[in-house]
């Protein structure tokens, strides 16, 4: 049986504008850079940034963990909290709120304001990721949902490439306040262009007999979404707990130079776009298949990095191959939350952006600790590890789904 006939999402008719509208998901995907580019800008910056206000590069740190704590607790919440607001008004809202965060951020007085100014970032970062399939789902055809989220991922890829060393290239010629300030003017055009290609998108009703929308938590006690759920957890963790730890990994292992290094990161980067774009043309028929091999390539990468880290070339293919496919993983999961939550892919959202923030967290921290303990071959292990239970976990997805029907 094929894969796609598994779980077929129902979406009103009504909901579908015709012809789609591939220019609101253009100005999606830019709000999604501008986003990412935000959200990881002060990785470059940490150093002026506490000169300047006078505090410790690690309490400057905190700019960043404060807004994925932010991006959270947004996500568990905005499904309920706005359910009754036209989406193109609320999405446009988290859009203003990414022009005024970059505002505060750039002209922050002391370090309370930046702080204030980065978690309004979270704000925004966690209720548009929220609603980001539940209304691309609604601009294009359902056949279209795959290539319209790797859109979206295309635009989270070229800023997670771009962001640290434009912020670190931007900071030293017009400071740390110039580079925060050169993505505001990004940020009005996006929501400008999203006011003006957005259709109206009223509310709709997620339940069957117009109940209303449901609780994020309460999503998990059907068994293919907490399956599914914590195949994502798995997945980001494991990713996430070897690529925070790449560099000082390429700089002490593969003993490459800072302009290799940046080299190296730039072709994943690539990779990644690349991998987006070929994913979504596979989702129709492949869709459990590719969620359950995708991490287990990723495994297989990480153990090959622990065998083969010491050769520079052996290592650039191993993290081409790493970018290609984990760059390319949240459209997959993306497509997967429009199949099985159609009808409550907001509240889906919600709660799968809250996961891959926790897992993020946690892989972060927890091979971080591994790494500075027990050295970063252990580190690389329990990704691997992560990845492959997540592979596990997919295909045990796989099976309730089709159980199910």
């Amino acid at each position: 049986m094929d894969q796609q006939t598994l779980v077929r999402p129902h979406i009103p008719a009504s909901s579908i504008p015709a012809p789609a509208a591939w220019g609101a998901v253009l100005a999606m995907a830019l709000c999604v850079a501008v986003l990412i580019a935000s959200e990881f800008m002060p990785v470059s910056l940490l150093s002026p940034i506490a000169g300047d206000l006078g505090v410790t590069e690690g309490r400057a740190g905190q700019a960043i963990s404060i807004s994925g704590v932010f991006a959270v607790l947004t996500s568990l919440f905005v499904a309920n909290l706005t359910r009754g607001i036209d989406r193109r008004l609320v999405l446009a809202s988290f859009s203003a709120m990414l022009v005024v965060s970059g505002t505060v951020v750039t002209f922050a007085p002391d370090y309370l304001t930046l702080m204030a100014g980065r978690a309004l970032l979270g704000v925004a970062i966690g209720g548009f990721w929220s609603m980001s399939t539940a209304i691309v789902m609604r601009l294009v055809p359902a056949s279209s949902v795959p290539r319209g989220l790797a859109m979206l991922n295309a635009g989270n890829a070229i800023a997670a490439t771009v962001s640290a060393p434009l912020g670190s290239w931007l900071g030293s010629y017009i400071g740390w306040r110039g580079a925060f300030f050169a993505v505001v003017p990004l940020a009005v055009l996006s929501l400008v262009w999203q006011w003006a290609s957005l259709p109206a998108l009223p509310p709709e009703r997620t339940q069957a007999h117009g109940q209303k929308p449901s609780n994020v938590l309460r999503l998990l006690m059907r068994p293919p979404v907490a399956t599914g759920m914590a195949s994502i957890l798995f997945l980001f963790a494991g990713q996430f707990a070897l690529f925070t730890y790449l560099r000082p990994f390429l700089e002490t292992v593969t003993h490459v130079s800072i302009p290799v290094l940046s080299l190296l990161l730039l072709l994943m980067g690539l990779a990644g776009i690349a991998g987006t774009y070929c994913i979504s043309h596979l989702l129709h028929a492949r869709l459990f298949g590719i969620l359950a091999a995708i991490p287990l390539v990723m495994a297989a990468i990480a153990i090959g990095l622990v065998v083969f880290g010491f050769s520079t070339a052996i290592t650039a293919i191993l993290l081409i191959g790493w970018g290609l496919f984990g760059t390319a993983a949240p459209v997959g999961w993306g497509t997967w939350l429009a199949r099985t939550m159609a009808d409550d892919a907001e509240a889906g959202g919600g709660l799968q952006v809250a996961v891959i923030q926790l897992a993020i967290t946690a892989g972060a921290s927890l091979g971080g600790t591994l790494f500075d303990h027990a050295g970063w071959r252990t580190t690389f292990a329990l990704a691997a590890v992560l990845l492959a239970g997540s592979s596990l976990l997919a295909a045990a997805a796989w099976h309730q789904a089709r159980t199910a029907r």
